[in-house]
């Protein structure tokens, strides 16, 4: 068996650790290669024949001209070759961008044109839906084909190419990369509309997949079930966290949430991160004991978890850990709450994680006081690089920390200013240093786990053509965290709410279609600059019932 970092091949010092994404699974391939990596469906690989997948999907994509911080577009479920591209276009020195398989073509074509996307990674079927889309996107020149030979549809400048196994070229030389080199644009909804970019180093993804392992206590005997997309940071640290340990993922397409309590028992599995509603859904089962007895533990992310399925959860796991964690795409993860304080203080999102520091300030940049709201600010290895392409949104929430606080963590003479992430949020602390969410400052709403931006599904609706105007927002949803209504001054000739939201399924994501509309028959309250107030339109509904679809 030949070492998967022989000569000509991609190579580091196993005596220090992984500082490359794609080296958290080539360490392990050299000292536990036949240790499981990954599984899906009836197929695992041992941490050798992923890396040889891994390795593999580099060279091809070398051969095919792709260099040294092209975009890779990724636009499949979890599958192994996902994995493979993610892991593969770091061993090649590009770059990765996951793509959420649920959205729809407008959504995918956004981020294929606004990060430059090179190469897209793709199913023939999910081809088959943008086939209308991606012959706009100039930078694309090629197409790699997952599961089957596509019918080749016409792509005018754009190469399609059949996923294979193995390439039978002996491999190019690769580049030399950095830590500080970009691994991933990973694209989240923005308060302006459309999705932007957040840009993460390998620096981000290994610091923030030994931080969650620290905090996990996770190890090589752990079996992960990755259920989040992993086009999400939380989805795709399920990867980096397991691989940073020689832990066994396995990937999860689920339907149903009983296929989640299947899974759990069919694998045996000993560590879960899930979202709120999946988790109030997850609460209405009775878990078998074969479960019960392996679970170590699970952790919920994006969003608050209620505090009745908190203790239903706690009822049916009593020997497992549950970690309540609170973090934001720009940063990975913030702070999280240990086990061991659920009783205490179940309303808490914790403190920092190790090797992060996280600060409550007020508008003057000064501390704020126990008690005392203000916006969480974030240092540390885990804060991105920025927006892509977005200068002026990234120089909004990427800044350097406030001088006052400067002398308290740096020397003096300190010749470049550390940048630190603005959450946004609203939030403050005890006596003891815990903190609590309190509200977000921008106008995001947070529903199934996803944060949308009101402006998007606005957008929306505008494109088709039935109203006139229309404001969107979040109220409260005991099992989505928020639902969206979208307020209509009125609708365009025979225009109705039953269309709009036929319409609205099929460009928009599930997670990002109204769940009520609200037909007010005048024009929306306006702020002093002439546009619509969301705050007031807000104010003026949340007590209306009528109106829902």
């Amino acid at each position: 068996m030949h070492s998967p970092l022989s000569p000509g091949r991609v190579s580091y010092n196993l005596q220090m650790d992984a500082y490359l994404l794609h080296q958290l699974v080539a360490r392990q391939a050299e000292r536990t290669p036949t240790a499981s990596a990954l599984s899906v469906g009836d197929t695992t690989l041992d941490y050798l024949s992923l890396w040889r997948e891994i390795e593999a999907f580099a060279v091809s994509i070398t051969h095919m001209g792709l260099s040294r911080n092209d975009r890779v577009g990724i636009y499949l479920d979890k599958r192994v070759e996902t994995v493979s591209a993610a892991f593969g276009s770091s061993a090649a020195g590009c770059v990765f961008v996951p793509i959420n398989p649920i959205l729809k073509p407008d959504q995918v074509r956004h981020i294929l044109a606004d990060c430059n996307v090179r190469l897209l990674v793709t199913t023939p079927e999910r081809l088959a839906t943008l086939s209308d889309v991606v012959t706009g996107c100039e930078d694309l020149e090629h197409i790699l084909i997952v599961g089957g030979q596509a019918a080749a549809p016409a792509l005018a400048h754009i190469q399609l190419h059949v996923w294979q196994p193995r390439y039978p070229v002996p491999p190019p030389s690769l580049p030399a990369a950095t830590e500080r080199d970009i691994a991933a644009i990973l694209y989240t909804s923005g308060s302006t509309g459309m999705p932007k970019g957040v840009v993460l180093s390998h620096r981000n993804l290994i610091a923030g997949a030994h931080s969650v392992a620290t905090y996990l206590d996770n190890r090589d005997s752990d079996v992960i079930l990755a259920a989040l997309p992993l086009s999400f940071d939380a989805g795709f640290s399920q990867l980096t966290t397991a691989f940073s340990v020689g832990a066994h993922v396995v990937l999860l397409n689920y339907l149903m949430p009983r296929d989640v309590i299947k899974a759990l028992g069919q694998w045996k599995i000993t560590g879960m991160t899930g979202v709120p509603p999946l988790w109030i859904q997850l609460a209405a089962f009775e878990w078998p004991q074969e479960i019960t007895q392996r679970l170590r533990y699970i952790a919920s992310t994006g969003g608050r978890m209620p505090k009745a399925t908190l203790e239903r959860l706690r009822e049916e796991l009593p020997a497992t850990r549950v970690y309540l964690m609170y973090g934001l795409t720009e940063a990975f993860r913030a702070t999280y709450l240990p086990p061991d304080e659920l009783d205490a203080r179940p309303d808490s999102i914790g403190k920092a994680i190790p090797n992060n520091e996280v600060f409550v300030l007020r508008e003057d940049g000064s501390l704020c006081a126990p008690g005392e709201p203000g916006e969480l600010v974030q240092r540390g290895p885990m804060v991105a690089m920025g927006y892509w392409n977005d200068p002026v949104r990234t120089a909004e929430r990427f800044r350097p920390l406030p001088e006052r606080l400067v002398d308290s963590i740096h020397v003096r003479g300190l010749p470049l200013p550390e940048m630190a992430v603005f959450s946004g949020d609203t939030v403050k602390t005890d006596q003891e240093g815990y903190l609590y969410f309190v509200g977000r400052r921008d106008e995001m709403i947070k529903t199934s786990g996803y944060r949308v931006s009101p402006m998007e599904v606005e957008e929306a609706a505008y494109a088709t053509d039935l109203v006139q105007e229309c404001c969107a927002f979040g109220v409260p949803h005991e099992a989505m965290g928020e639902s969206i209504v979208l307020a209509i001054s009125d609708f365009k000739g025979k225009g109705s709410a039953a269309e709009l939201l036929t319409k609205l399924k099929l460009v928009c994501p599930a997670y990002m279609v109204p769940a009520k509309f609200v037909h007010l028959g005048s024009t929306l309250p306006r702020n002093q600059n002439g546009k619509i107030d969301r705050l007031a339109v807000r104010v003026l509904l949340t007590p209306r019932e009528e109106g829902s679809q």
